[in-house]
């Protein structure tokens, strides 16, 4: 009899019926200190991600936009030469591009205008009158044409001697491999941003563990599974990431909103013009705010999958 009272008060408490302890107060605080600490790097984080998928967005979007309008027009260049008549040779070259299939308009630029495009390079006030100043001829070619610029260049060459034709293939070529760049330096950052919240959530969690050390070892005591230990803290850091993706991510869209307000509100000045034409008009569109949407959704959840992770690590060296 006295053995059989020795085991009952050296064996761990059993709970009836299976059950896990339930507890009045959550077995990580929610209000604590490195809880709040991590709210904030998660918001910051998330933010910083927001912006970098929104800058590619909108580098993507203008370059596409640039190499759409590079990609419908080609150039004819004159280059006036002694003996041969400059005009004459601008009006047959331009005639050679119009009666050409798949062109829908040609403008032949006057020698003030080819002048004036120098402008921003030579200055104003000087006289280009001795200087081999190429005549332009832009042509646009046709919405949904596609026409055979080897042989525009050819009927060129052979018709109109002193014309050759640009059709921009290496300036879009040139845009193609900055816009493929600017993706790729965007994706790189948001590895090494999801790198750090994983890094935050991992030591967060481990100083969680290690500031409930003692309720931990009473719930081993009693029985609990880790499963259910890691639970609790997944629950929690679930939480947190979803609070600190909700604060950084809707930062990242009311700033969108408010660029894209600005951009409208400044359209049709010459400063908001440049901007636009560099940058589009600052809207990520729907596609944009469901891709931050989604890194809330995913930051909240690498927090969670990460603390869960720790915690099972952490206590299988305990056991």
């Amino acid at each position: 009899m006295a053995r059989a009272l020795r085991n009952d008060l050296t064996a761990p408490p059993r709970v009836p019926g299976g059950m896990m302890p339930r507890f009045d107060t959550p077995l990580v605080p929610r209000q604590s200190i490195p809880g709040r600490a991590l709210v904030a790097v998660v918001a910051i984080m998330t933010f910083l991600a927001s912006l970098t998928t929104g800058g590619v967005m909108l580098v993507g979007q203008a370059a596409s936009v640039w190499q759409a309008e590079v990609a419908r027009e080609i150039t004819i260049q004159v280059i006036p030469a002694t003996g041969r008549d400059t005009e004459a040779t601008v009006q047959k070259a331009a005639a050679v591009a119009r009666a050409f299939s798949g062109i829908s308009d040609v403008r032949v630029y006057s020698k003030a205008e080819s002048s004036q495009l120098l402008e921003p390079w030579l200055g104003s006030g000087l006289s280009l009158d001795d200087l081999p100043v190429p005549r332009l001829i832009v042509v646009k070619i046709a919405a949904g044409a596609t026409p055979d610029i080897s042989q525009l260049r050819n009927l060129l060459r052979e018709q109109v001697p002193g014309a050759t034709l640009d059709d921009h293939r290496g300036w879009i070529d040139r845009m193609r491999a900055m816009s493929g760049t600017a993706v790729a330096i965007g994706v790189g950052i948001l590895m090494l941003m999801f790198a750090a919240t994983v890094l935050s959530v991992t030591f967060a969690t481990r100083g969680a563990m290690a500031t409930n050390k003692t309720v931990i070892e009473v719930l081993h005591f009693v029985g609990a599974k880790n499963r259910f230990i890691a639970r609790n803290f997944q629950r929690h850091f679930l939480l947190l990431g979803l609070q600190g993706g909700a604060i950084g991510g809707g930062a990242a869209i009311l700033l969108f909103v408010l660029a894209s307000f600005i951009s409208r509100w400044f359209a049709g000045t010459v400063g908001g013009d440049q901007t636009a034409a560099l940058f589009g008009s600052f809207s990520i569109g729907f596609v944009g705010y469901v891709g931050v949407l989604a890194q809330i959704a995913l930051t909240a959840l690498v927090t969670a999958v990460t603390s869960r992770q720790t915690v099972n690590r952490t206590l299988e060296s305990i056991d």
